[in-house]
């Protein structure tokens, strides 16, 4: 799985057209993935959120940690870590300041 981490500018917005190149390129690295069939599912983040603590408490809002949240994610077939780690190496995420964390998909029992 590769998981897209970046620092929310919530006091600034894109404009469409950066919106719109943004898109292409995420456009272009999800297709050259599923062109080349290792695309299982991808999954983009909105902002609208809740987080309950272990106190059941509920509040408002995404969980930012060290400056960044969680984007989204995509999971992705690959024999090894390292293969999909080449495949994040092409993320759009990463020239926005951001992180793409790989780690493997454990089945649960």
């Amino acid at each position: 799985m590769l998981i897209f981490r970046f620092t929310p500018q919530f006091d600034s917005q894109p404009s469409e057209e950066d919106l719109a190149t943004q898109r292409q390129k995420w456009g272009a690295f999800i297709g050259n993935i599923a062109l080349s069939e290792k695309l299982v599912s991808t999954y983009q983040l909105g902002f609208n959120a809740k987080k309950i603590s272990s106190d059941l408490s509920v509040s408002e809002g995404v969980h930012v940690a060290e400056s960044q949240t969680l984007g989204g994610n995509m999971v992705v077939k690959a024999k090894t870590l390292e293969e999909a780690t080449e495949m994040g190496k092409g993320c759009p995420i990463l020239e926005m300041g951001g992180t793409v964390e790989v780690r493997e998909i454990l089945p649960m029992s």
